[in-house]
């Protein structure tokens, strides 16, 4: 029997006694967008089913690389309703409820749970500026109450401009509030601290969000990694994970440099001409596009598309690096 056939119908994330319920690549979706800036579908379904052939071990849909922030609510049920029916039960289906206050959160979370996912993946407070620990806790807690689904904290400062404590962290990873954490802060230190603070809870895990250190992240003892360079090549990094768990750490950092190079697809860009969302997003779309696995490169406003010079440059990228 394949991986992939064993893993049908294992896509329920419950939190089982003494079992961790989510490790391995998880990643964090592109939403292809037509012409039209509309969610093309059929790019959708095809890009989930090649993430999935490759062995990918859960989905994170509606989160930073899935332009969560660009997408209206209608885009965000679709895309939802387009991943948990594409998945099948395959593996865990993770639901970004992105948004600046406790009451919106609930809100995406609720109609995220609605359409069947596994998981809810959300930040602390932004724009309103309830950062202070009392507040954040206050906030995962009551998310958790009124969801009731599993829920991974997401700490990306760059994007929402608050670090999530680390001592926090630990607070609500003992107190069951939450039961992962997806950590794309760059902090390498507070990043050793979640794993080794989280070792003792038996079915909590911690997942680096950066494509660049993912075998320091698995030899430091986290459990995943939610790359946003796995949309591009998924195999490159289940390979990775594989030489990971199985010790062989030399082929481990061989593949990890060899992704590294390929991440030079997020540079193509002129950075006269546009900012670094349009650059890396720019950067996985197009790089998708020119492996058929997606109709369009187009993103959602005001982000720029890559110009005919700049795809050019991805294109030398993929073929550098054998994926064309």
């Amino acid at each position: 029997m394949s991986d992939q056939s064993a893993r049908k119908g294992a896509g329920t994330a419950v939190v089982e006694p003494g079992r961790r319920w989510l490790t391995g690549i998880v990643p964090p979706v592109c939403t292809p967008l037509g012409e039209d800036g509309d969610v093309d579908a059929a790019s959708l379904e095809r890009h989930i089913s090649f993430l999935l052939e490759a062995g990918v071990h859960g989905l994170f849909v509606l989160g930073s690389s899935g332009e969560v922030a660009f997408l209206t609510d209608a885009q965000r049920d679709r895309v939802l309703e387009v991943a948990v029916k594409t998945n099948g039960g395959q593996v865990p289906v993770l639901a970004g409820a992105i948004d600046m206050t406790t009451s919106r959160v609930i809100d995406h979370a609720l109609r995220a749970k609605q359409r069947g996912v596994d998981a809810i993946v959300l930040t602390v407070p932004f724009y309103a500026r309830a950062t202070h620990p009392a507040e954040v806790k206050l906030h995962f807690q009551t998310v958790r109450d009124r969801v009731g689904l599993p829920l991974v904290a997401y700490d990306i400062p760059v994007a929402v401009h608050s670090k999530l404590d680390v001592a926090l962290s630990l607070e609500l990873a003992s107190e069951g509030v939450i039961d992962a954490i997806k950590d794309s802060s760059n902090d390498l230190t507070g990043f050793r601290g979640l794993v080794t603070g989280t070792r003792r809870f038996e079915t909590f895990s911690v997942f680096t969000g950066s494509e660049l250190v993912v075998d320091c992240a698995l030899y430091f003892g986290a459990e995943g990694a939610v790359p946003g360079l796995a949309n591009v090549d998924p195999h490159g990094f289940v390979a990775l994970y594989e030489s990971c768990r199985a010790g062989d750490w030399a082929k481990a950092r061989e593949i990890q440099e060899r992704l590294v190079r390929l991440f030079d697809i997020t540079t193509c860009a002129d950075p006269l001409k546009k900012g670094p969302s349009s650059s890396g997003l720019g950067g996985f779309k197009t790089a998708l596009m020119l492996r058929g696995v997606i109709a369009h490169n187009a993103m959602g406003l005001p982000q720029i598309p890559l110009d005919a010079e700049e795809v050019a440059a991805v294109r030398a990228v993929l073929v550098r690096e054998a994926l064309l």
